[in-house]
């Protein structure tokens, strides 16, 4: 919806009236000659009203005597106005009133689209006794629907009134206009219930009302008296219950679209009498039961869209004879059985998507005779059996999903002849064998997964031929051999995903032709050799680099430091050998660290310690680092994670004294000496992660105090303590009778919420924050709320103790889906790390609240900023800003997707789930749908939450891509 004005000023009929008088009353002084008519003089008086009329209306002149040549105004032959026709131009005022008396009669058409008109709709319109079509959409008009404009006798046939800010309820009137053909209501805040008058409506051709939110309750049977139905649009409203069989009565309704609602019940099997039926988009409700074999019968049916609902038993044989079908998705169900053979009959068929239900069987290859399909998704079943080398006949074929199932045999050679192929996944089956060289020759492969198999053999040479491709993910098999230096021909690869393999060989040097590479994972298999020289100095746009456990041995090379773009470097568990390059200090957004387990040596360079970003964890353990730490360690303020354990480092531990973020720190097994620093996290630390330096005082060192000085020391204030106590203990219990009365009189008043926020807490803490309960407890007021969600309310909080402002979420008590979201954000954000990810920093729970404690963004949402809903909303709107922003949001996602294993799916990304910090950086938040995308076949999708009209159509699919959104209000 575009942004409209916030001007406001409609005219009342009172002034609409005296400036018309005014009008005329000017044009006859003076102008004996010409005068314009009465037509034109009430649409002056209109023009008057208007702010920008002047500037959008300047050919609308007095002197004139007819208005049949102004912008906008045609005429019949008689100079009679039947036109008035003004569309996305700035008017900047109310809805005309006064045209009833001058052009009533001859008044057909009225269009003010996109013309930032406010107020409300006024009833005069109804007035109009020869109008038909009325269209007043993509305005900010407010107030409701009157019922004047449906008078009995009305000639409308068009009614226009999307996309504005209409509320209330749909008028019982609009069972007069039985004339109407056309009613678009859609993207308003109606609420209400869908009158049953709307039967008397026998001329209805197009219903859209979808978008608003707030329109509730069953639909009404007497929809099926709208005999000449065409289209029925509902989508994302708050409608209930099951869908009426008199729907079946409706023989011209080509298009049913009631989508993100709240159905529910059987889908009745009296639409298979629709003869004219075309598209059903019934997706995302909770509609259960089987799916009618009545369906089979609608001829001339095209899309068949029901994802994402409660049905259950088998996909009926009969939908093979819709012989026009080009979609069927039926995913996220609870489908069970086989994937019908007669569904191979539909030579139309382009898309095919029955993702994550419970189908068994093998893979039909009548499938093959599709000739049409460019997308055929069966993931996330429990199909069995081999793949069909028929399916290599499909030469329109772009998509192939096949993932979490339980597949055997090897990958037929015959889907390198599917030519238009771009995404291949085969990931978490059982497949055996080698990789068929054919795939690297397809033309247009881009994505090509086969994740946890039992593929064997080595990887073809073929491989540099696929210049199209861009991400290969085969990590979890039993490839053996090299990595064959033609991979170096991939100039558009970004994802190489080869971890647990068995491959051997070096690492080769073409490798640094993949210069798009942002991802490189090579851990756990048996590469060795040094790095090639040079290697870094190509790969500029690497954001993670796994090497681990392999056999990889030599210096670590200088130009690491060129890698500015790295975010986690893991070279653990090889053989390296020599000094860490000073140079790694330029890769300033490093944020993981792991080089344990080599055979590094010599000084850690300060240069680690001046990384900005380096926050989850450094681990230099099991190395021969020699010296002190650096000084430089004390700016690592954000350092989660530090193990320098089994080194040879020497010198005292005060730097880390200053590492107040740290959760886990082990400098085991050293030289260090002096007395460990006297910090509240130094004196929980586990003897474990102290042991093994001889020269460490962990309790008393040399020249501290005799015991029997300290025992006195510790009788004296052990006495004094008790001393104090008393006195406060004489002192509480006069204030208690002083102040009693008072307490009596608040008590009943404050019992429920004091119960809410009462002791004991059980709190967690993943950053090193010394946060109060009490004092979060205390900034929990109205005037500190910063935001609203549908599972509870976010506010700013101060903490005391170390003057931080933090953000916290109070989750609604009582409420299932709140402790389901709270548990959700907890199990999935503390292992998660970027930039463009909020960060939990802890969480606390009693029997009755729960509360998470994030890092505080200044600048709002996202939200807030596109829609002015935030003090700084206006402020900012550089492209770079926003372009920024994008980038950022693309960021995070893609890491959820792709960088954590196992992938995480937010599936509830909207512009008020998009925090802004100081700079305008982006951070998705709100992860109390979020879900693992590896949750398996067999578990059920949660039910429909979120924030209806936002939420993403394809927010459960894990990493399938959809392709049968279609846009029907």
């Amino acid at each position: 919806m575009s942004r409209r004005s916030k001007w406001r000023t409609a005219p009342s009929t009172s002034m609409a009236a005296f400036l018309r008088c005014c009008t005329l009353a000017l044009l006859c002084v003076g102008s004996a000659v010409v005068a314009v008519d009465e037509q034109g003089a009430a649409l002056l008086a209109w023009k008057a009203t208007l702010r920008n009329g002047p500037g959008a209306l300047a050919d609308w002149k007095a002197g004139d005597a007819s208005p049949c040549r102004w912008t906008g105004v045609a005429c019949n032959a008689g100079g009679g106005v039947t036109e008035l026709s003004l569309q996305f131009v700035d008017l900047l005022g109310g809805v005309p009133t006064n045209l009833a008396g001058a052009v009533g009669s001859t008044l057909t058409q009225l269009v003010l689209t996109g013309t930032n008109l406010t107020g409300p709709i006024p009833p005069e319109l109804g007035a109009l006794p020869a109008l038909t079509h009325l269209d007043l959409s993509n305005n900010a008009l407010t107030g409701s629907i009157p019922a004047g404009l449906c008078r009995a006798g009305s000639k409308l046939e068009t009614l226009y009134l999307n996309a504005n800010r209409l509320e209330g309820a749909i008028p019982d009137a609009i069972g007069n206009l039985t004339s109407l053909r056309e009613l678009i209501i859609y993207d308003n805040q109606l609420a209400g219930r869908i009158p049953g008058a709307i039967g008397r409506m026998a001329s209805l051709e197009v219903l859209r009302g979808g978008g608003n939110k707030n329109l509730h309750g069953a639909l009404p049977m007497e929809i099926g008296d709208c005999s000449s139905l065409t289209m029925l649009g509902l989508a994302e409203t708050s409608i209930t219950g099951p869908l009426p069989a008199s729907l079946g009565r409706l023989k011209n309704l080509t298009t049913l679209a009631i989508y993100t609602t709240l159905l529910s019940g059987p889908i009745p099997a009296e639409l298979g009498r629709c003869s004219s039926l075309e598209n059903i988009y019934l997706y995302e409700n909770a509609l259960s039961g089987s799916i009618p074999a009545q369906l089979g019968g609608l001829k001339k049916l095209k899309n068949l869209l029901l994802w994402q609902n409660q049905l259950v038993g088998i996909i009926p044989p009969e939908l093979g004879s819709c012989s026009e079908l080009a979609v069927i998705d039926l995913s996220l169900n609870g489908l069970t059985g086989r994937i019908p053979a007669s569904l191979g009959k539909i030579s139309s068929l382009q898309e095919l998507q029955l993702s994550a239900n419970k189908l068994s069987g093998t893979v039909p290859p009548e499938l093959a005779r599709c000739s049409n399909l460019t997308d055929l998704e069966l993931d996330n079943n429990q199909i069995t059996g081999a793949i069909p080398a028929e399916l290599g006949g499909l030469p329109a074929l772009r998509m192939l999903y096949l993932w979490a199932n339980q597949l055997t045999g090897t990958i037929p050679p015959e889907l390198g002849q599917c030519t238009s192929l771009e995404a291949l996944d085969l990931s978490t089956n059982a497949l055996t064998g080698p990789i068929p060289p054919s795939l690297f020759r397809l033309p247009r492969l881009s994505k090509l997964l086969l994740i946890n198999n039992q593929l064997s053999g080595q990887l073809p040479p073929e491989i540099g031929n696929c210049t199209s491709l861009d991400r290969f993910r085969a990590s979890g098999n039993h490839i053996t051999g090299a990595i064959p230096p033609e991979i170096g021909m991939l100039g558009t690869l970004s994802f190489l995903d080869l971890g647990s393999n068995r491959l051997s060989g070096y690492l080769p040097a073409e490798i640094s032709g993949c210069r798009n590479l942002t991802f490189l994972d090579l851990h756990d298999n048996a590469i060795a050799g040094v790095l090639p020289t040079g290697i870094f100095k190509e790969l500029l746009s690497l954001q993670y680099l796994d090497l681990s456990y392999n056999a990889i041995r030599g210096a670590l090379p200088s130009d690491i430091g060129m890698l500015t773009s790295l975010t986690k470097l893991v070279l653990s568990g090889n053989r390296l050998s020599g000094p860490i390059p000073p140079e790694i200090g330029s890769c300033s957004r490093l944020q993981l660290l792991d080089v344990g387990g080599n055979s590094l040596s010599g000084h850690i360079p300060g240069s680690i310690g001046k990384i900005p970003a380096l926050e989850i964890t450094l681990n230099l353990s099991c190395n021969s680092f020699s010296g002190a730490l650096p000084a430089e360690f004390a700016g690592l303020v954000r350092l989660g994670v530090l193990d320098v354990s089994h080194n040879q480092l020497s010198g005292d531990l005060e730097t880390l004294s200053a590492l107040q973020n740290l959760v886990a720190l082990n400098v085991s097994f050293n030289g260090f000496s002096g007395r460990l620093p006297e910090t509240a996290f130094f004196a929980k630390l586990p003897t474990s992660d102290v042991e093994g330096n001889e020269a460490l005082c962990l309790s008393r060192c040399p020249g501290d105090a005799s015991d029997r000085e300290l025992q006195a020391r510790r009788t004296a204030r052990v006495a004094m303590a008790v001393l104090l106590s008393a006195l406060v203990v004489l002192l509480l219990a006069a204030a208690l009778v002083l102040f009693g009365w008072r307490r009596r009189g608040a008590r009943s008043g404050s019992d429920e919420k004091d119960g809410e926020m009462s002791p004991p807490w059980d709190v967690t803490l993943y950053q090193k924050l010394d946060i109060g309960v009490a004092d979060v407890v205390r900034s929990l007021t109205p005037a500190n709320v910063i935001g609203h969600g549908w599972s509870g309310e976010v506010y700013r909080a101060n903490v005391p103790s170390t003057g931080v402002t933090i953000a916290v979420k109070k989750f609604q008590s009582c409420d299932e889906a709140s402790v389901e979201a709270f548990a959700c954000e907890v199990s999935v954000l503390p292992r998660v790390r970027h930039r463009n990810i909020v960060r939990l920093l802890g969480w606390a729970s009693n029997r009755r609240t729960r509360l998470l404690f994030y890092e505080y963004l200044p600048n709002g949402t996202l939200g807030g900023l596109l829609h002015g809903a935030g003090a700084t909303g206006a402020a900012v709107v550089e492209w770079e800003v926003r372009l920024a922003i994008a980038v950022g949001v693309a960021e995070g996602l893609a890491y959820l997707h792709h960088d954590c294993v196992p992938g995480i799916i937010h599936r509830d990304v909207k512009a008020d789930n998009i925090l802004l910090g100081d700079r305008y950086e982006a951070c998705l938040a709100d992860f109390g749908l979020a879900r693992v995308a590896d949750d398996g076949a067999n578990s059920s999708p949660p039910p429909f939450a979120g924030s209806y009209g936002y939420i993403a159509p394809g927010k459960h699919l894990n990493y399938t891509v959809r392709n049968s959104i279609f846009l029907y209000d």
